[in-house]
């Protein structure tokens, strides 16, 4: 055993946004690696008809845990579901399970968050700044708390052109946009979106920034460090190749190319596309919490996870690598072969969409109409 994985042994951890890609990934290789953790602390929020139990279950019934049912077969009874709501501003814990929260946890792994692009502000600062702000206050309390890690994203300050690893300062002060945000109603606030997030170019990256600036004014004497990944992909080798479970980012575009209803692609063929594999950033999370709990760094370090230019990969190398996967290994019943280009000219490719997308799409549907089936492919390629 390595002397990281040795240091999780009899640790109580807390990990928000356990029910996402990135905390499953993290939960799977904790309990495989070191599997006399003591418990796993996760912030489930409330299901119709799924008891706590039910919902770690379900989490626990998926391909990615099958090594760790192996090797710590008792690992459902390590998860402690905890009901919460990081859309309320005390996340709604019961009096209980908050005094054992600030009496157990040894280290808290913040992965919670919106990484929607067009996310309404008022819900973005909620998940992203204020649920931040909530869980260091937490923090602050717990008497045996050796570190807390805060997954940011590489893309937190994309609108400078150059990133080193410290926290950038924006130009309103995240208390100032959360108060307001109480009294402000929705209209107001979409409309002075366009002016607080500037030259940032969605919502997602400016609130992300704003949360760093949280964590540090809000770090008080905490053992903290921040962890900024580019592009989260599928995994690289562990527990096993290429598992992943959502479509955001690049598997929403890969999955639609195989399909056949993505043909054209807006998008700079020799720009870097920044994919870096789920269990790559685990890897360093695991790292970081270690080296944070047992080196007590004096100020909060900022680790930069990305392909960066040591080997990158461009848009048309992985567009070429993902149609020769396809070749060898089709999705069942596509809509046509699949196929990729990629533009950065706006004319040619909203040309490439009339032609590769709407049309077969409309032909598509008038053909199902005619044979008294329901249309649908219009509205597949237009979400493509």
């Amino acid at each position: 055993m390595s002397t990281i994985a040795a240091f999780y042994g009899g640790k109580s951890i807390l990990i928000t946004g356990a029910t996402g890609f990135l905390g499953k990934v993290l939960m799977e290789k904790l309990f495989r690696t070191s599997p006399d953790l003591k418990v796993i602390y996760i912030l489930v929020r409330p299901k119709a008809g799924q008891t706590l139990q039910q919902r770690v279950f379900q989490i626990l019934d998926s391909k990615l845990f099958e090594k760790v049912k192996e090797v710590c077969p008792n690992v459902h009874e390590k998860i402690r579901a905890i009901y919460a709501d990081l859309n309320q501003n005390d996340f709604a814990i019961s009096k209980e399970d908050m005094q054992e929260l600030l009496s157990c946890t040894n280290i808290i792994f913040h992965c919670a968050a919106t990484v929607r692009f067009d996310d309404t502000l008022r819900h973005a600062v909620q998940l992203n700044v204020t649920a931040t702000r909530q869980l260091l206050l937490m923090a602050s309390q717990m008497p045996k708390l050796e570190a807390f890690i805060h997954i940011s994203t590489a893309y937190s300050n994309c609108n400078l052109k150059h990133i080193d690893e410290v926290i950038y300062p924006c130009p309103v002060e995240p208390k100032k946009i959360i108060d307001s945000l109480e009294w402000l109603d929705d209209a107001i606030i979409d409309e002075i979106t366009p002016k607080l997030i500037r030259d940032w170019p969605n919502i997602y990256t400016y609130t992300k920034a704003l949360g760093e600036m949280v964590v540090q004014q809000e770090s008080r004497n905490l053992n903290i460090a921040i962890i900024r990944p580019s592009i989260v992909g599928a995994t690289w080798q562990e527990p096993f190749p290429g598992w992943v479970d959502n479509i955001n980012g690049p598997n929403g575009i890969i999955i639609a190319t195989g399909k056949g209803f993505l043909r054209a692609i807006k998008a700079t063929p020799m720009a870097v596309a920044d994919v870096i594999p789920v269990d790559t950033v685990v890897n360093l999370m695991l790292a970081v919490g270690w080296y944070t709990a047992v080196h007590r760094p004096k100020s909060t370090l900022v680790y930069h996870i990305t392909s960066g230019n040591m080997n990158p990969c461009n848009w048309h190398k992985m567009g070429v690598q993902v149609l020769a996967t396809f070749e060898k290994i089709p999705f069942e019943r596509p809509f046509r072969r699949p196929n990729a280009n990629f533009t950065s000219n706006s004319f040619t490719s909203q040309y490439w969409n009339a032609v590769s997308h709407r049309a077969p799409a409309i032909i598509y549907d008038c053909y199902l109409r005619l044979t008294g089936r329901k249309p649908r492919y219009s509205t597949l390629t237009c979400a493509s």
